[in-house]
């Protein structure tokens, strides 16, 4: 019996304050066929966490369209998802949360959240040249949203500037629900060369594995678990679970991780994320079909006298696993000594097991093995448990159902509620943060300068660009789950199209409560129900992303889930940056139209929950077929130059979009209400499938007469002006000046 076997047993208690259910203990003995020792059910424990084994939701992330004509890597089979884009290049990109860690200490959360995301793109070989975010916040009146605001976003600024990657687009929500639980899920793109792809697998009996990056410390451990459990009044006792991050290793890492794939030395590499070593060994010994001996000892450390199930479990930054070809060990030595980086043999290929899957991981400190476990009874797909939870349809669902639009009296003044909306935090310019942000390092960010629907990354000799979004409206999701979805993907791709580009893939960030709570796991099946419907209707499928439970707080015996927050970060293809289209109006005297069909509907605007106070009502409208024929419409209408302008009409509903188009050029606008219309769902209402375009006085003929074949309603609102005036109905609502001064100061005024 070795030593792994009787070196500091557990019980069921130890298990349980690990994380691990009581059944998950006795499977545990089963695998092993003994009692694991404290070492061995600590990597169990964050092995088997929802955050690293998704074991409460794989089971419906299968039910996604996960193959495509233009897919290089399916889900779930690298670190992120990978679309070709033509000309011999593909696009690499994926979205993470970083919650948790956000919650307790938001400055250091949400910068390794950034570099976390940065490595699972630069492991693949891709170099990344466009970041995102989504991040969701409490009521912004509260000294503690303030507190979380400005050290996310320092955060975010701090690393992605110093890394040197360009932040080209997101968003920012806020509400309540996520007064304890802000959400933060950062998104990377990357490019790299159609077949330079390196593997996250691990193979060849007697091939060295080497740790490369910053030395291990004693943070992060127990991240993972961390991760999947409630936030609580005593979470702040977790702290050191919050990894600490150093940017400018990581843009050594970087460099020095493409220059070794050059070398040819390198038989597979994986980031260290969540779990540390931990994970790293087992995904790739699994993947590959291979075991591993693993020497703690020789694990550069931060700290002296780390145990070894510290060093095991530790999340911290800037590392890498790489599997090295026998006799190329020098190869590799010399690179990562050029960038003065650690490059450390800590270990050794094993064999297979004989008629089993994988092989087994040995992990040895000081010549005494400390933990023997078969790889694959630890992974996604492998051992790790699977369940089917129980779910319910929630009280308030069928009560949000009842509202219906002739409850509501019109509102006392248009004007008021104009302005409210213009000021309004989930309306108003996020200037505040992206001016923390670098968007031009690297000069590929073609948005700056040229507002669009979404960010345009430019791809140097090509005549190509992608396009990039990140796109969620909660407070839609949680009105109705499978419905809101739906929306969020289609108001991604129709960001894309509006632009003029063409969806390619979607990976997403799914933000929900505790999956044991049958209300919350309803919201989490409808989510994905609706996100595989739209998913397949606009051919985007889904490369990848994460799955993040738990982010609900406990304090005062009182439970608080955020909204469900399926974030979906969608990629596109420019293929001519010739048909590259912004939002904002051109010329004076342009004809401003309303393509699409505009109904009696103010369900779950902001109008309406936050100017009339009505928090509980449906889903906006919005019917896939009806989606896709408008966009299809939109691309027709771009590549026919048939339009000036395309904004596509969303959160604030119709005036907002005037406003954000006539803002960037100081341009005003005389536009007439539709009479058949209520005129607070026709200004304000937020269904969908519609946009604001514009259109020149000499192309009106050709316009009209594309918009009158393609069978989709359209409306003549009026025109652009030059005066600086806000006309609706002959009724004066302001200035465009004004309107701008308080939408591009509101969030900066609120964070002082």
């Amino acid at each position: 019996m070795s030593n792994a076997t009787t070196n500091q047993l557990t019980t069921v208690e130890t298990a349980e304050k690990l994380g691990l259910l009581p059944e998950e203990f006795e499977k545990i003995k089963g695998i092993l066929g003994r009692t694991p020792n404290f070492t061995e059910l600590s990597i169990f424990s964050v092995m088997w966490s929802e955050h690293c084994s998704y074991k409460n939701s794989i089971t419906w992330l299968k039910t996604l369209p996960r193959t495509g004509s233009k897919m290089l890597v399916e889900a779930g089979e690298e670190n992120a998802g990978m679309v070709d884009i033509g000309d011999g290049l593909a696009c690499v990109f994926k979205i993470e949360s970083h919650n948790h860690p956000s919650a307790l200490e938001p400055y250091q959360g949400a910068a390794t959240g950034v570099g976390g995301i940065n490595r699972d793109i630069f492991t693949m070989g891709a170099r990344p040249i466009a970041q995102l975010n989504s991040l969701r916040f409490g009521n912004p009146d509260l000294e503690k949203t303030k507190w979380l605001v400005k050290g996310v976003v320092k955060g975010i600024g701090d690393y992605g500037n110093s890394f040197g990657i360009p932040t080209v687009g997101g968003e920012v929500f806020f509400d309540e629900c996520y007064n304890q639980n802000p959400l933060v899920n950062a998104m990377s793109v990357g490019t790299l060369e159609v077949g330079k792809m390196v593997s996250a697998t691990s193979h060849g009996v007697g091939n060295p594995v080497f740790i490369v990056g910053s030395s291990t410390g004693k943070d992060g451990i127990h991240g993972a678990a961390f991760a999947s459990k409630d936030i609580t009044e005593e979470s702040a006792g977790d702290l050191p679970a919050v990894q600490v991050g150093d940017p400018f290793q990581e843009k050594l890492l970087l460099e020095a991780s493409l220059e070794v794939i050059e070398t040819g030395a390198v038989i597979g590499m994986q980031d260290m994320g969540a779990a540390g070593i931990t994970c790293s060994t087992s995904e790739m010994s699994e993947k590959g079909g291979h075991g591993m001996d693993i020497w703690l000892d020789k694990v550069p450390t931060r700290q002296e006298n780390m145990l070894d199930w510290e060093i095991l479990l530790s999340e911290s930054q800037e590392r890498m696993l790489i599997v090295v070809e026998k006799g190329k060990e020098e190869d590799v030595l010399a690179v990562f000594d050029k960038w003065d980086l650690n490059c450390v043999e800590i270990g050794v290929v094993t064999e297979p097991n004989l008629g089993e899957k994988g092989g087994t991981l040995r992990y040895f400190m000081n010549g005494e093995l400390k933990a023997e476990i078969p790889a694959w009874d630890l992974v996604l797909g492998g051992g790790a448990p699977v369940y089917e939870r129980e779910y319910k349809e929630p009280a308030y669902y069928a009560e949000f159902q009842k509202f219906s639009i002739d409850q509501l009296s019109e509102p006392k003044s248009y004007k008021d509620a104009a302005w409210h909306l213009i000021g309004h935090l989930n309306i108003a310019s996020k200037n505040w943060v992206t001016e923390q942000y670098d968007s031009m390092v690297g000069t590929v960010n073609m948005s700056t300068n040229s507002p669009s629907d979404a960010a345009v990354v430019n791809l140097k000799d090509s005549n190509r660009a992608l396009t990039m979004t990140v796109d969620c409206n909660s407070r839609y999701i949680n009105a109705d789950p499978e419905k809101g979805t739906q929306i969020a993907v289609a108001e991604a791709a129709r960001n894309l199209v509006c632009t003029g580009s063409e969806p390619t893939g979607v990976t997403n960030c799914l933000n929900f409560g505790n999956p044991y709570q049958p209300e919350v796991f309803w919201q989490f099946v409808g989510a994905i129900k609706g996100m595989g419907a739209a998913c397949r209707k606009f051919d985007t499928p889904v490369t990848g992303g994460n799955v993040s439970f738990y982010n609900q707080s406990v304090f005062k015996d009182k439970t608080e889930p955020v909204f469900p927050t399926p974030t979906i970060g969608m990629v596109g293809l420019l293929a001519d940056k010739d048909d590259r289209m912004t939002l904002d109006f051109k010329n004076e005297g342009d004809l401003i139209y309303l393509v699409g069909t505009s109904r009696n509907d103010v369900n779950s605007s902001e109008y309406l929950y936050s100017f009339r106070g009505v928090k509980g009502s449906p889903a906006p409208f919005m019917e896939l077929d009806e989606e896709y024929d408008f966009q299809q419409l939109i691309l027709a209408l771009i590549k026919e130059k048939a339009v000036l302008s395309v904004h596509d009409v969303s959160d604030g509903g119709l005036f907002v979009t005037l406003l954000e188009s006539a803002m960037p050029k100081g341009f005003g606008f005389d536009v007439e209400s539709d009479d058949e219309i209520r005129k607070d769902a026709f200004l304000f209402g937020e269904s969908q499938s519609r946009a604001v375009v514009s259109v020149s006085p000499a192309n009106q003929e050709n316009f009209v007469e594309l918009m009158s074949a393609s069978g989709i309603d359209y409306t003549l609102l009026g025109t652009v002006t030059s005066d600086d005036k806000m006309m609706i109905d002959g009724e004066e609502f302001g200035k465009v000046s004004e309107a701008a001064g308080k939408y591009n100061s509101a969030l900066a005024e609120k964070m002082a």
